[in-house]
């Protein structure tokens, strides 16, 4: 027998020594681990590699099922190139955009490579048979993802001859000397992260019309034997449509985009238009509620990091413009008594659990409040958990207008009682809309996490170890407590600037590198850091004092 090393398997409990030079694959097959969906990935010392990965020295290894979101990624990535290589088999003349993340699946478009819309016999439905057909025949044939790395500069000529000028002009602005591309029998493409082995691996999808485009589905990693369910969000798909056509304007869309603006010295003019575009978009809200003398309750929710917080001062400065005097409540003194609070199925308070709030006091002193009575707003002592006596007694006047945030803002239980015409519910997230090419979407919580990861360090002391690790529990409560409503909203605000993840950059890297390579966290450490390579940094310098972003990175002059 050859040469053999040690691997520390985590899904056995076991060493294991194996021949030098076998893939993850290999080993996978050696080590007869049995995962009910198959291995689509693993962690190889607490990074995650595709199959393809080969052992030259002793490693830790924890293979990945489509269960896990590091395995989730790669499985939507493969299903990602089967779909460009159907459409480029059908349609050579056309080019496709996957992006946008909207109802559990992801919005693709299909146009002319000149921009000008698609003219093709066929009809929509048409359309959408052939390529799903033509992507199931990739799958069945079995074909083999091959991973190529080879100098930069050919793969930049590579790709220009093959049309994608997108991942030309990203690879151009990173500057590396070498890079990697993926074929798919005669079609090349390129992908931050890995991909599976072969097509075979790929046991569920869906095509469906949407919109003017096709929604990808894909499986539920909940139950991968089922697709994700469908969820409505038009409302989001409308704001996501919107910032891709004021990127278009502005001709920047991809960070290989973004890259080349910043470098050729137009960073400042991308951050005064997008906040400017922000800002126009804020004033509009206020004064679509300024013209209803009813609206009188201002309800604004939003998943963690989304920027309500600056965006509701922001709001308020729009509407003291129209005349009005907002009134900020905070719904975090509405909190019941710590005793009463509900508890999970491990005994801890649920404290993001919406009956956690005092829904009949809330409702209580609201419609008093609508009725033009006086009421003592209660205070929450988070130190005795008790609800206390504030001594803060208010009462509306003619052009007062009440402004509340918080987690719960537009669940229907917490404002029961309160009269329809007189709430006006806004939904505000970081929607990222700029991508890395038109393959490779970035997600809107990734954006999200980094944004947390900077401020928890900077305002709060946790390290970005102890965010990353609190992450999955807050994604959690997002996903019970508040995006079920958010299609509820009758205004959806994104949050999110079109430069921001190159302003965040230089923030957000040394505090990543702080995480320890031995813990679980750096697996997501260590991508967030990959991921944040490709930009290019911008500085905080042009960052207007009531930006937003402030809210994360500092010297803003709204107090918080």
């Amino acid at each position: 027998m050859g040469k053999t090393i040690n691997i520390r398997c985590k899904n056995t409990g076991k060493t294991h020594k194996v021949p030098i030079g076998f893939t993850l694959e290999e080993v996978y097959g050696l080590l007869e681990i049995q995962m009910p969906y198959g291995a689509t990935s693993a962690k190889v010392n607490n990074k995650t590699e595709g199959l393809h990965f080969m052992f030259f020295n002793d490693k830790d290894v924890e293979f990945l099922d489509i269960t896990s979101p590091s395995g989730m990624r790669t499985y939507t990535r493969s299903l990602f190139f089967v779909l460009y290589k159907a459409v480029s088999d059908l349609y050579p003349e056309m080019r496709l955009k996957i992006g946008t993340p909207v109802s559990n699946g992801y919005y693709c478009e299909i146009e002319a490579a000149d921009g000008v819309a698609l003219q093709t016999a066929d009809t929509l439905d048409q359309r959408r048979d052939k390529i799903k057909a033509r992507m199931q025949e990739i799958i069945d044939a079995d074909m083999a993802f091959h991973r190529i790395t080879c100098p930069r500069d050919e793969a930049i000529e590579l790709f220009r001859k093959s049309g994608l000028e997108d991942k030309a002009k990203l690879l151009e602005s990173i500057g590396s000397l070498y890079t990697h591309y993926y074929t798919l029998g005669d079609t090349i493409d390129y992908f931050y992260g890995s991909l599976l082995i072969r097509t075979s691996q790929i046991t569920l999808f869906d095509i469906i019309n949407y919109g003017d485009g096709l929604l990808l589905r894909v499986p539920d990693p909940e139950n991968p034997t089922q697709l994700k369910p469908m969820r409505e969000q038009s409302k989001m798909f409308d704001v996501f449509r919107q910032q891709h056509r004021w990127q278009d304007i502005l001709g920047v869309s991809t960070v290989g985009e973004l890259n080349a603006a910043n470098a050729a010295g137009y960073s400042n003019d991308l951050i005064q238009v997008s906040e400017a575009l922000q800002e126009k978009n804020i004033a509009r809200i206020a004064d679509t509620i300024a013209s209803n003398p009813q609206l009188k309750v201002i309800l604004i929710a939003g998943p963690s990091s989304s920027g309500k917080t600056t965006f509701s001062k922001r709001l308020s400065v729009q509407l003291i413009a129209c005349g009005l005097r907002p009134i900020a409540i905070s719904l975090d003194d509405y909190f019941v008594n710590r005793e009463d609070t509900p508890r999970l199925s491990n005994g801890e308070y649920d404290y993001e659990n919406v009956e956690a709030m005092n829904i009949p006091l809330f409702n209580a002193q609201m419609n008093a409040l609508l009725k033009g009575e006086e009421v003592e707003l209660p205070r929450y002592n988070f130190m005795t958990g008790k609800s206390e006596q504030s001594g803060n007694r208010i009462r509306l006047k003619e052009n007062s207008i009440m402004i509340l945030e918080g987690i719960h803002a537009l669940n229907p239980r917490l404002t029961q009682d309160v009269p329809a015409e007189n709430k006006y519910k806004i939904y505000a997230s970081a929607l990222t809309t700029i991508q890395l090419d038109h393959h490779n979407y970035i997600p809107t919580t990734d954006n999200r996490l980094l944004r947390r990861i900077v401020r928890d360090y900077k305002y709060r002391g946790y390290s970005a170890q102890q965010t990353i690790s609190r992450w999955p529990e807050v994604r959690a409560g997002e996903e019970k407590w508040i995006f079920p409503f958010q299609e509820q909203a009758d205004e959806m605000v994104n949050t999110a600037l079109l430069f921001e993840l190159a302003t965040l950059r230089d923030q957000a890297l040394p505090v990543l590198e702080e995480v320890p390579e031995n813990t679980p966290e750096y697996t997501e450490a260590y991508r967030l850091r990959k991921f944040l390579s490709y930009f290019k940094s911008i500085s905080l310098e042009g960052l207007p004092p009531t930006s937003l972003l402030r809210e994360f990175l500092g010297g803003s002059t709204f107090k918080y």
